[in-house]
């Protein structure tokens, strides 16, 4: 890679400097995000003027079967603006999927847009003919292939027409996981317009807690967007259409981000609240952007996030956070005790990392007092894997940096860019490994199939906020971690990749061969 290439997916974002002695890149300072941003072209709202919405509780069609038709819509994200959106069943995000711990779900797709997709339940552990691999395509009625047959150039794809059963087993902890789209090379402009939904297991210990249930457990789904003059979603893809060519124009290949923040599909958005103890169970659903959270009153007092649960279920006890970073596609299940408000008052959620708009994401405000016989008890949960380095049967490294696919701009694990056909790590059924992983700039790392627990930062120990199971590690510029994990389950193909969804798109994944 020469310089000028190497520059143009990171240097000329400010993130990177290339020492002439050696050509190497090397940190040259920690910015907030990793991508540049779009910027909308209609009137935008006031903050904390637009209701939150709640996504809709998806009604089963059987005994624990659900059927979803991914559709094209249009929909008022902005006030009276009509934007176009693909969808899950008409609505953005998509429908919330309820499961039981141990009662299997079967969720049936329906492919009604214009190209092929794929669904993949993020978090779930789950077999791999469901895991959505990006090549197991369900095509659409008519559709003949543009000359960006992926799957051709695997012979281990699965492809339907129309209709696919993906069958979750939910044999796994009570958590919060959501579903999108994973198409191959278009996973990015896919989820941009609109393809992610909500799916939340349950299961008696924890409903056992006393933790706030009913109307006093929200799921905030966040993420940006950009509107284009008419209302659309602005997206830089090379080929609109998401047919034949993919990827994004030049300077957007760090990754994309909005100036719009949406929570739950709404802008900015406010939610009445009791002068009480709410569950707020957050997703970073954005492509790229990363967001540092804050609760703040009127008069400037931050309350507590007590954290009680990470992307796999919850801690073992709770961790009482000021701010709390969170990448694309990790979760965090937070209480906020919003019993020291007055009546009227308002608790804006700031983002740290965000300026001028992006720097506001939604706020609470206090309506009434209520009764709250809630709590948050001292121990949480006694099922958390107790793994130790000594059970790692191996350790391995892996590196996540810019680097030249196809003669041009890219990014890569250990060098390579992703290929289908190509087994990248085999791993034994029942195997512990130890991962240690280097980024260059942001990458927030998602492993499929196998919850993992945080060893070290940087060789120090890992941070309050990686406590608990996780499915996605945040690294930072220039960061180092050290993962551990089990890999059980099922045998078969899965993936790891980063998840800022344009580096996925331009060949940031790899193959995890389970045997």
């Amino acid at each position: 890679m020469n310089r000028r290439q190497l520059l143009g997916i990171g240097g000329a974002l400010g993130l990177l400097a290339v020492t002439a002695q050696t050509g190497a890149a090397i940190l040259a300072r920690r910015p907030a995000n990793t991508g540049a941003e779009l910027r909308s072209a209609v009137p935008l709202p006031a903050a904390f003027t637009v209701p939150l919405p709640l996504p809709a509780v998806l009604k089963p069609v059987g005994a624990d079967r659900y059927e979803i038709t991914q559709r094209e819509t249009v929909l008022e994200i902005l006030p009276g603006i009509k934007t176009p959106l693909w969808t899950y069943d008409g609505t953005f995000p998509g429908p919330t999927i309820e499961a039981r711990r141990g009662r299997p779900v079967t969720v049936t797709h329906h492919n009604r847009l214009p190209v092929p997709t794929v669904v993949h339940l993020h978090g779930g552990r789950t077999p791999p003919e469901s895991d959505g691999y990006p090549t197991d395509l369900v095509l659409p009625d008519g559709w003949h292939d543009p000359g960006h047959g992926t799957h051709m150039h695997d012979p281990r794809a699965v492809v339907t027409r129309l209709t696919r059963d993906y069958t979750f087993p939910m044999d796994q902890r009570a958590t919060m996981l959501w579903y999108h789209d994973h198409r191959m090379d278009f996973t990015a402009p896919a989820i941009w317009r609109g393809l992610a939904g909500l799916h939340i297991i349950r299961d008696d210990a924890e409903e056992s807690l006393g933790l706030p249930a009913g109307s006093r457990e929200l799921p905030l789904v966040i993420m940006d967007r950009a509107f284009d003059g008419d209302g659309g979603l602005a997206y830089p893809a090379l080929d609109p259409s998401l047919r034949a060519h993919p990827g994004v124009h030049e300077p957007y290949l760090a990754g994309v981000l909005g100036d719009v923040i949406l929570v739950n599909g709404a802008p900015w958005p406010v939610h009445e609240v009791d002068a009480a103890r709410y569950r707020l169970r957050l997703l970073n659903a954005s492509n790229a952007r990363h967001y540092d959270l804050e609760a703040v009153t009127e008069d400037g007092r931050r309350l507590d996030l007590v954290q009680i649960g990470a992307d796999q279920g919850l801690l073992a006890a709770p961790v009482t956070h000021q701010t709390l970073p969170i990448a694309p596609a990790e979760r965090y299940d937070v209480v906020a005790d919003f019993s020291g408000v007055p009546v009227g008052g308002l608790v804006k959620i700031l983002n740290r990392l965000g300026s001028g708009r992006t720097s506001e994401v939604m706020a609470f405000r206090v309506a009434r007092r209520g009764a709250d016989d809630s709590r948050i008890p001292s121990v949480l949960s006694a099922d958390l894997p107790a793994w130790n380095r000594s059970d790692a049967v191996r350790v391995r490294d892996f590196s996540f940096r810019a680097g030249q696919m196809n003669g041009g701009h890219g990014w890569l694990i250990g060098g390579l860019p992703f290929h289908p056909a190509r087994t990248d790590v085999t791993v034994g059924l029942g195997d512990v490994e130890v991962w240690r992983l280097i980024a260059d700039v942001h990458h927030p790392v998602h492993l499929h199939l196998a919850g993992f627990r945080v060893l070290s930062r940087g060789g120090k120990p890992p941070l309050p906020r990686d406590a608990g199971l996780k499915d996605t590690i945040s690294l930072r510029p220039g960061e180092s971690a050290e993962i551990i994990t089990r890999f059980d389950g099922y045998r078969g193909r899965y993936l790891f990749h980063c998840h800022n969804a344009e580096h996925e798109d331009m060949g940031m994944m790899a193959n995890l061969e389970i045997g």
